[in-house]
């Protein structure tokens, strides 16, 4: 079994992330430290990331939590910072799916299966997500149709978003946008480019997954039918 895929199996994070942890050498075999993410891993190596040493999991688990704002979506923060993990009680190694801001709140799912993730957040794949938005203004079809095409955004890089749904209720607005690709803030730097002031930003489904009534702050695992449901989704 190559590394990279050995870690992801081993609930370490995505096939993508574990290339970085390699190449940035938080991982050994046999004590030596192994840069090579296509190594392959043998039954008799002792492979250890960050010094602990790791092993397939054997029991898969998939998390749905309602992010709250001001926790950062990261496994561990050497600044000491909240992270999601702090609402998460589990005896499993668990890591996010993707990103969600600081300051976006909403749905985020967690999990120790490597392969699933990688499969969730690979660009190539374009797994929808639809986030709720408050902002001043409603977009008038012209708009509608520009960020449908694209909208650069900065850093060489183009946004793009379908309108879903829009109400104007007194100075605010309620939208909800699809994405597919998850571009680091995309929402954020889409509503700047579009000259509107965004007030709040939510997350509400990925994929077939929806994040329901769930508490704020709160989580729970994925309904049996729910993981089918993603296992499902393309490759």
């Amino acid at each position: 079994m190559r590394l990279n895929k050995y870690l992801a199996q081993s609930g370490v994070s995505s096939r993508r992330e574990a290339d970085e942890l390699i190449q940035g050498a938080t991982v050994t075999v046999n004590g030596i430290v192994e840069i090579n993410p296509a190594y392959n891993v043998q039954s008799s190596d002792e492979v250890r990331y960050d010094n602990k040493r790791i092993q397939p999991e054997s029991n898969i688990r998939l998390i749905l939590l309602n992010k709250p704002n001001g926790y950062i979506t990261t496994v561990k923060d050497p600044l000491r910072r909240k992270t999601v993990m702090d609402l998460i009680q589990s005896d499993e190694r668990l890591f996010p799916v993707g990103r969600l801001d600081k300051d976006t709140t909403g749905l985020l799912i967690l999990t120790n299966d490597g392969e699933l993730a990688n499969r969730l957040m690979h660009p190539k794949n374009r797994i929808p997500r639809i986030y709720k938005v408050e902002i001043d203004n409603t977009f008038r079809n012209w708009e509608i149709i520009r960020m449908k095409k694209k909208v650069y955004i900065g850093q060489k890089e183009w946004g793009r978003a379908e309108v879903v749904e829009q109400k104007q209720h007194k100075g605010r607005a309620i939208v909800r946008l699809r994405l597919y690709e998850g571009k680091k803030r995309e929402v954020r730097r889409l509503m700047f480019r579009m000259k509107r002031k965004l007030f709040s930003l939510e997350r509400i489904q990925f994929g077939p997954i929806e994040l329901g009534n769930i508490p704020l702050g709160a989580w729970r695992d994925l309904k049996e039918s729910e993981i089918k449901s993603l296992h499902k989704m393309k490759d």
